[in-house]
């Protein structure tokens, strides 16, 4: 039985659907209060969904938006795995190349399903798709935490990598589905600062779990993170739709997989070009890419309509997303090294010093989504690729002398940038495309966002080999060309 409405939340659903339609709202400011008294978004019938069980006791839409944060940090906690590879590498006797293969199986699942698994929420809902994805990501942590054998651990984080693209495909479009769409760019920056939180706390909770229990907990012990919420969530509110359910085109998915991961196999193997597996790969992505893009103009529904990237800037605000991530990879891939090198700080100071680059991005991003009201998001996408180029290029300067406090500062900077370009390039692209296409675009962001940082983890690091030694000319040469990438990117999008 539909909750009784207030008088506030008539006047809110009023303003809901005049925003839907295109009318700005006018003369309504939302407070907490009248927020937590809505339900869902009424269905066709113009009837309010009831709220499911599960959160009734729990608050309602608030209670499903905590809830939908702790799913999304269990995926976004998989930075704990990294403080985790030595003592894997001893314990399955793996020399140190081999390590790679654990988050590359991830990364080759996770982005290559990514626009699917949006656009199979468009269809079947985002919720149950959502919901499905946790099971499946705790069920690749429980596989993993239990591995005999190394084959078998890279098995489970495949399946880790399917849960998490099932998760994250669907999870911006259910945040902003949650409330009117007025909110949308809050929801969008409380949705990055989740994000940006777990990878925040990944690395210090996979140390504290490692040390008590051993390399499986930092598997199993985020399993329930994802189990919670999958149990929990219910009631949440159904893609819109103006007919009946629309085909899913496997054809064109299968095609999309096999040339996102051919190009990801082949940019991990770009630096073996004299072994002869990168340019085979690289031209199996390119056919299977050309017949994603020949099915996709020939069916009706395709996995993304591709005319919108023939609108002015769409193209190129996605290449810019994908550069700003690949510039940004330069911190996480070279700054550990300096921090324990020529600084020469312990470990745990150099952890909290490199957690300084995801804090900026979680502080910049709440306060984004609010400056979204007030600022364009084109010029938004801009001022954060700049702050992510200026931070990049002072981190260039850095040399055994640079002050702790001088590190922290350059980093934060480049970290607010990135959480500036995510938050607005994500307000981009989920108004660029049509509501009920919104787990596509959400997709469509963590995609280039995954394509960028899988770039970045090779051209950075032949960028180096080709400078070093000395480390420091390798680091400093590194970081320009990080900061020449952010600044590309910039240019990029001088203009809408």
């Amino acid at each position: 039985m539909p909750a009784p409405m207030t008088m506030a939340s008539k006047e809110v659903r009023a303003s809901a659907r005049g925003a839907a339609s295109g009318r700005a709202w006018s003369g309504i400011r939302l407070s907490p209060a009248m927020i937590a008294p809505i339900v869902p978004p009424p269905g066709r019938d113009g009837q309010a969904r009831p709220r499911g069980r599960g959160c009734a006791m729990a608050g309602g839409t608030h209670a499903r938006l905590a809830l939908v944060a702790l799913g999304t940090v269990a995926v976004a906690l998989d930075t704990a795995l990294n403080i985790a590879f030595p003592a894997m590498t001893a314990h399955f006797g793996l020399a140190l190349p081999a390590i790679q293969w654990v988050p590359v199986c991830y990364m080759l699942a996770f982005g290559s399903l990514m626009l699917g698994a949006g656009r199979l929420g468009d269809i079947l809902g985002h919720g149950p798709v959502f919901r499905i994805g946790l099971g499946v990501t705790a069920l690749g942590q429980a596989l993993c935490a239990a591995a005999p054998s190394y084959p078998l651990l890279l098995g489970g984080r495949a399946v880790q990598g399917v849960g998490a693209a099932l998760v994250i495909g669907c999870g911006p479009a259910l945040v902003t589905g949650l409330y009117p769409e007025a909110l949308r760019p809050r929801l969008l920056g409380v949705y990055a600062l989740v994000f940006a939180v777990g990878a925040v706390l990944g690395p210090s909770l996979g140390a504290l779990a490692l040390q008590a229990w051993g390399w499986p907990a930092v598997f199993w012990t985020r399993a329930p993170l994802a189990l919670l919420p999958m149990l929990l969530l219910r009631g949440l509110p159904a893609p819109p739709r103006d007919g009946g359910r629309e085909p899913f085109d496997l054809p064109g998915a299968l095609l999309l997989v096999l040339a996102i991961i051919a190009l990801l196999l082949a940019v991990n193997q770009a630096r073996y070009l004299a072994q002869g597996a990168a340019l085979p790969l690289a031209a199996l992505a390119a056919a299977s890419f050309w017949g994603f893009l020949r099915r996709s103009r020939r069916v009706p529904h395709p996995i993304m309509d591709l005319s919108h990237f023939r609108r002015p800037g769409f193209a190129r605000l996605n290449a810019a997303n994908a550069l700003v991530n690949l510039a940004g990879f330069a911190v996480l891939l070279l700054v550990p090294y300096h921090l324990t090198g020529p600084a020469g700080l312990p470990t745990l100071a150099a952890g909290l010093v490199l957690a300084a680059a995801p804090g900026g991005t979680a502080l910049a991003a709440a306060p984004a989504g609010w400056l979204l009201a007030r600022l364009p998001p084109w010029r938004m996408v801009q001022a954060g690729a700049a702050c992510t180029a200026l931070g990049l290029g002072l981190v260039a300067l850095w040399d055994a002398a640079t002050p702790v406090a001088a590190m922290v500062a350059c980093l934060l900077l480049a970290g607010i940038g990135q959480g500036l370009v995510q938050v607005a390039y994500a307000e981009i692209i989920l108004t660029t495309l049509p509501r009920h296409q919104r787990g596509v675009a959400g997709s469509l962001t963590m995609m280039t966002r995954t394509l960028g940082i899988v770039a970045g983890a090779m051209l950075l690091a032949l960028w180096f080999e080709s400078w070093a030694p000395p480390f420091e000319r390798g680091f400093a040469a590194t970081f320009v060309f990080a900061a020449a990438t952010s600044g590309a990117a910039l240019l990029m999008l001088r203009r809408p």
